[in-house]
């Protein structure tokens, strides 16, 4: 579970729309969407501790910048690949000065995920662990990954992102975007071998490695 944010105390100022981000309303922002970034950002580091001050830097990030808008231009965000953007920032900045983590695969898995995914229903005990451990496995051979590749295949892979929601996160053309996940699928091929027959048989869609 991520750690609770401190969150930043709203100023006073003028009110705005409920659908519109804004400091007073920074408090649901944060409930909304600390999960999913810390997972993100969990994913992207491989530390759990990496993650929580991540989410931590992106969100004062996030309230700062909000601050500074006007009201039209918070009208105008797209306010969930834009704190996707702050975060993944975040995150390359940390790493560029820290050397690759070890990574136990228990700290990767996200077992909620599994269930929020089902359509029908919460699987069996069972099945959750072995669906656990698959995504551990591709989750720690995505560690592995050049960030560039990482970013554009844990937001494929993992968030189940599509190639225009990746393109206006990472700010790339979608041709880019593309290539760095067909990219990354053939480094994972290699990474994880023959288990990746088991993870996405032959004519798998390609949100399953294919």
């Amino acid at each position: 579970m991520p750690p609770a944010v401190h969150r930043p105390k709203p100023s006073s100022g003028d009110a705005s729309s409920k659908t519109v981000p804004a400091l007073e309303t920074f408090d649901r922002i944060v409930d909304d969407y600390q999960r999913r970034l810390y997972g993100f950002a969990l994913r992207m580091t491989g530390n759990r501790e990496d993650a929580e001050e991540i989410v931590q830097d992106a969100f004062v990030r996030a309230y700062r910048a909000l601050g500074k808008m006007s009201l039209e231009a918070r009208r105008e965000l797209r306010l969930q690949p834009w704190l996707y953007t702050i975060t993944l920032n975040v995150t390359r900045n940390r790493l560029r000065s820290k050397r690759p983590t070890s990574v136990a695969l228990d700290a990767l898995a996200d077992p909620d995920a599994l269930l929020r995914d089902s359509q029908e229903g919460p699987p069996p005990p069972e099945a959750i662990v072995v669906q656990n451990a698959e995504i551990a496995l591709v989750e720690s051979a995505l560690l592995q990954l050049p960030m560039h590749l990482r970013a554009a295949a844990t937001l494929r892979f993992i968030e189940g992102r599509s190639h225009p929601e990746i393109a206006e996160i990472l700010n790339q053309p979608i041709g880019t975007v593309k290539s760095h996940v067909h990219r990354a699928v053939r480094i994972l091929r290699r990474i994880l071998g023959p288990q990746i027959g088991r993870l996405a048989p032959e004519g798998a869609p390609e949100h399953a490695l294919s």
